[in-house]
């Protein structure tokens, strides 16, 4: 049932464009015991179709820049094969700090913007 539930709520996340990866890998890793290393391949794989789908939809909803997205696709290609022949030889501990500490920034961004925001009249 935790599998489900996790997977509901990180589709959830996905299809609104946040990442369902920062709620999937942790639940893996910390729910489930298996490796980052584990935790990141499941997720690449589970990110393929919740991305298809939420993309159909955005782009329908005119939400989409194609030229920027190509863009970002080709070197954001480029770096996923950087990264992923990195995430084979790195240890998962420093994977798990790597990802901790992104995730880590990324709140602290996004608390800034909200009190930056709310002081904007």
């Amino acid at each position: 049932m935790i599998k489900l539930i996790t997977g509901f709520f990180s589709g959830i996340i996905s299809g609104m464009g946040i990442g369902g990866g920062a709620v999937l890998i942790p639940a893996l890793i910390i729910i489930e015991g298996i490796s980052q290393q584990t935790a990141q391949g499941i997720n690449l794989t589970y990110f393929i179709p919740t991305a298809v789908f939420a993309l159909i939809i955005h782009i329908k909803n005119k939400r989409v820049d194609i030229k920027t997205a190509l863009i970002i696709g080709i070197f954001g290609t480029v770096g996923a094969i950087g990264g992923s022949f990195f995430a084979v030889f790195a240890s998962g501990a420093l994977l798990r700090r790597m990802f901790g500490f992104f995730l880590l920034i990324i709140g602290i961004l996004e608390i800034y913007k909200g009190i930056k925001h709310k002081k904007e009249p």
